[in-house]
């Protein structure tokens, strides 16, 4: 194998698993949100104990996916990159 010389580090991007997992808890919080502000009547509040749990539920979903989003901003995931590498390091 030949050796590779180091020349520096990208960015992840689309393959940072953080962004991956807020996609996914955000498209269940507009669910959950929507469904809890347009389809919760009276008799599902009284199954809930008077608690909209899906509203709560979608929010808490919700301000869990902006929190993944900025530490993914914030602290993105850095690859090495070699010298082989046909991207070019930032």
């Amino acid at each position: 194998m030949a050796s590779e010389t180091r020349v520096g580090t990208r960015r992840a991007g689309a393959f940072d698993i953080r962004l991956i997992i807020a996609l996914l808890t955000g498209v269940y919080g507009v669910v959950l949100t929507v469904s809890g502000i347009a389809f919760t009547d009276d008799a599902d509040l009284r199954k809930a104990a008077g608690v909209n749990i899906n509203l709560w539920a979608g929010i808490g979903l919700l301000v869990f996916t902006a929190l993944m989003v900025i530490w993914a901003l914030v602290r993105p995931i850095r690859v090495p990159v070699t010298e082989g590498d046909e991207t070019p390091a930032e």
